[in-house]
């Protein structure tokens, strides 16, 4: 028989890379890279080529639903049917939602980048509750909540292939983006230039021109400096700041506070290394590469403000070779619209009781991004039924025990609650608390349609193979059990009137002129995109500019203007920081994982098969720890600690030490399933403080003790 060649698109993260999948007999025989594809441009990982397939293939793969029958933890489990699993999850939800009302439920789910989270909410409020986490509050909140208030959009729109400079803040993609990574050798190779702002040394420190290496959680302070200083040399959009910038004079008056000579204490980088970033970020095109390592601190959204403005007034906001805006097709919806749409919204006073509402409007409730819970205070109001009772759960594609901080926490929250569903592809130790296990289906078993705005282009991910066994869509797994929930009187309305996955896909195309079958043919489909063609639509702020000056910052009462906010870890006594003498970094990124996924995937353990904490030679000898030796570490605040092991190098700086997160061991004994272990999220404490905007903890720059573990 034929090969038949399917392009694609992996979604096992934000990359979004274009894919070929190569089939054979009816099964998958090769996933490679598709060159034609307009975002990735023929880049591709091993996670796309080797996980996808063995995530499906997986001999541990979950395949049927499961029911708990021991205690609630305790791995003991019968095979059930699907009617017997929507039956159960159906008949508790529904009593909760009898006893203490649909705000007592509440769904978890990574967030809506993806399907899995639309569909989330929906559910979620079709039973009434407008209760629904997600993980960018760790990852990504802060800096879409300052493109949000900003009103510069531009999150995956940087357009490296046509700058002359790129500057990467707290961002790896030779690890988190094969796309992003060849863009930049390929401006290396024609001679453009690479400024790097990250305290660790790595592939992207090694290809920079200009590395600045600034304390951790400082970076702010230098994007203020660079703004100072074109602003000084004149060096800055003058026409742009006229006519589509707010807030001008006060900006410059707040900028004008960090001269070289003051950021430079302020980050420990040398106020000369300062000046050379801003004359190479000033002759641009410039595009700025954000990753998360400035995005997880309690002072988030305030550090991204301050990079954003500096893109917005140095001329480079949606230019070519600078940072393009998101857009889309006339007439196509993404996730974001769906969950917005006024026809999918609970009343106003139902989604002002969203948990976290009333303390941070702009990410809780009815204002917020994404309009999802407060996760910590989630967590409180169900161990302690303030401001309310949360009495069940239902968790999907994503494993809250492990990439949430402070895991005993959460686990004790789990084990509290009345009723606990988990849809996973395999028993990972989320799922472990669970009362039913539902099988889901993979990337390769799934249609999805997604705006890509690495494109730009609408992408279609092919599926090329029947699930396995018994798995489920999650939007299949949520019309059952609307009709279960229906039957039983327990649907306030219904959210999700779509049939199946392709009226789902095809409502999202809506009346774009972009079909599915194209889609299926072709892969992806670009659209027109016009470059800098500013109107009074182009910003969504209360102004209809960028605001420098953020109004709504204002009317909440916080700080309108970026600043400079010290990490959490500088305002330790002199007892704190005797006693947690380093500086933790956490989420650096691994080529063979995805945050906790692939964890029981063979190939990826032998090449990654331990947490490793990084620790600067000098640093090692002081606190007498030698390379390979196993320690645990202890965070300022709490009474907890995870066992990593010793890599002494000089890719940490002095006195700070460096890890990854999403460890876990598919293969332990322990009920944990090493999530209180191995998992610096272990830990780590979910408390504040908080990003008055997103209410991110800090999960990065916390204080921490290393200790030689038993």
């Amino acid at each position: 028989m034929n090969d038949i060649v399917h392009p694609s698109q992996c979604w096992e993260c934000n990359a979004y890379c274009g894919s070929l999948i190569t089939m054979r007999d009816g099964k998958v025989a090769k996933i490679g890279p598709n060159p034609a594809h307009p975002g990735s441009k023929g880049a591709f990982c091993v996670k796309g080529i080797r996980a996808v397939r063995e995530w499906t293939e997986n001999e541990n793969r979950l395949l049927h639903p499961m029911r708990r029958v021991g205690s609630r933890g305790s791995g003991e489990w019968e095979q059930i049917s699907w009617d017997d699993a929507l039956d159960e999850m159906a008949n508790q939800l529904a009593a909760v939602q009898s006893e203490y009302g649909p705000h007592a439920i509440v769904g978890a789910v990574s967030g809506a980048a993806f399907s899995r989270g639309a569909v989330m909410a929906l559910l979620m409020r079709s039973i009434g509750s407008p209760n629904w986490m997600i993980n960018q509050d760790l990852c990504g909140g802060c800096q879409a909540l300052s493109e949000k208030l900003t009103g510069t959009p531009m999150k995956n729109g940087e357009d490296i292939d046509n700058a002359r400079t790129a500057m990467l803040v707290g961002r790896n993609p030779y690890a988190a983006d094969p796309g992003q990574w060849q863009s930049l050798k390929a401006l290396k190779a024609r001679g453009g230039r690479i400024i790097v702002i990250d305290p660790m040394q790595g592939p992207a420190s090694g290809l920079a021109d200009i590395w600045l290496r600034p304390r951790p959680g400082t970076d702010a302070a230098l994007a203020l400096s660079m703004a100072h200083l074109l602003i000084s040399w004149g060096k800055y959009d003058t026409n742009f700041v006229a006519n589509w910038c707010h807030g001008f004079d006060a900006y410059k008056e707040r900028v004008d506070r960090y001269p070289p000579s003051v950021a430079a204490e302020l980050t420990g980088v040398p106020a000369e290394k300062i000046i050379e970033a801003a004359e190479a970020y000033a002759d641009g095109p410039s595009v700025f590469v954000p990753g998360h390592g400035i995005d997880a601190f309690s002072a988030g959204v305030q550090t991204f403000r301050a990079f954003d403005c500096l893109v917005a007034i140095s001329g480079n906001l949606d230019r070519l070779g600078g940072n393009r805006m998101a857009k889309k097709p006339k007439g196509f919806r993404n996730y974001l619209d769906l969950i917005h749409d006024p026809r999918f919204r609970l009343p106003l006073d139902v989604e002002k009781r969203t948990i976290g509402a009333d303390r941070f409007p702009l990410w809780a409730g009815p204002e917020g991004w994404q309009t999802a819970c407060h996760n910590p205070s989630v967590i409180e109001a169900i161990l302690t039924g303030n401001p309310y009772p949360i009495r069940a759960m239902y968790v999907s594609g994503v494993n809250i025990v492990v990439t949430y901080p402070d895991a005993a926490r959460t686990i004790e929250a789990m084990k509290s609650l009345e009723f606990v569903a988990v849809a996973t592809h395999n028993m990972n130790p989320t799922a472990v608390y669970a009362d039913i296990v539902l099988p889901k289906t993979t990337t390769l078993e799934e249609e999805e349609v997604q705006l890509i705005g690495s494109g730009p282009c609408i992408a279609y991910t092919h599926p090329v193979q029947e699930p396995r066994g018994e798995a489920r869509s999650d939007l299949n797994i949520a019309l059952a059990l609307r009709d279960k929930l229906g039957e039983r009187d327990a649907l306030v309305q219904d959210f999700l009137p779509w049939s199946d996955q392709r009226a789902f896909n095809e409502y999202l195309l809506g009346d774009s002129d972009i079909d599915i079958e194209t889609l299926r043919v072709e892969g992806f489909r670009t659209f027109p995109y016009d470059l800098g063609a500013f109107d009074d639509d182009s910003f969504a702020t209360s102004t209809g500019k960028v605001e420098l000056y953020s109004e709504r910052l204002d009317a909440l009462g916080l700080d309108p203007l970026p600043d400079y906010v010290a990490p959490s870890a500088d305002a330790a006594d002199a007892a704190e920081s005797a006693a947690y003498p380093l500086v933790l970094l956490t989420g650096l990124r691994e080529k063979t994982y995805h945050h906790s996924r692939f964890r029981d995937q063979a190939w990826a353990r032998k090449v990654s098969p331990d947490p490793l904490i990084h620790i600067h030679p000098e640093t090692a000898s002081e606190h007498a720890i030698t390379d390979g030796q196993w320690l645990t570490v202890h965070t300022s605040g709490t009474n907890t600690g995870c066992r990593a092991k010793a890599q002494v190098s000089e890719a940490a700086p002095k006195g700070v030490v460096a890890t990854g997160m999403g460890w876990w061991d598919p293969f332990s004994r322990d009920p944990e399933r090493g999530a209180r272990d191995i998992n610096i999220n272990g830990a780590m404490s979910y408390g504040g403080p908080w990003d008055p905007v997103t209410g991110s903890p800090d999960s990065r720059g916390r204080r921490c003790k290393l200790v030689p573990a038993a």
